[in-house]
């Protein structure tokens, strides 16, 4: 029986290198955060909505995950499900 490779994981160096590149990009807003010269309020709004594109963004990257991975799952069943007809249609019987 033939079956679909699994998907791809991610290397733990390619890792590495995201969670890295995220901490850089992060520090470098929350930098210029601190020392952009404008009023307090101004400056908690643009903290705010830093807050919500980073929880935004974590979801996003949720949502398409889990996506692929159902797409994964449907298409593993319905592999199976051809499989099993191919191997109940036995095209080399004969009808008698």
């Amino acid at each position: 029986m033939p079956t679909t490779p699994a998907p791809s994981k991610n290397t733990s160096a390619f890792f590495a290198q995201a969670g890295v590149s995220f901490a850089i990009a992060l520090a470098g807003l929350l930098f210029a955060l601190l020392y952009l010269p404008v009023d307090p309020w101004i400056r908690a709004f643009l903290a705010m909505t830093t807050l919500f594109l980073v929880s935004s963004s974590f979801t996003l990257a949720k949502v398409i995950r889990d996506a692929q991975d159902d797409r994964y799952v449907v298409s593993r069943i319905d592999q199976a499900r051809f499989d099993k007809l191919l191997a109940d249609h036995d095209l080399t019987k004969h009808v008698s």
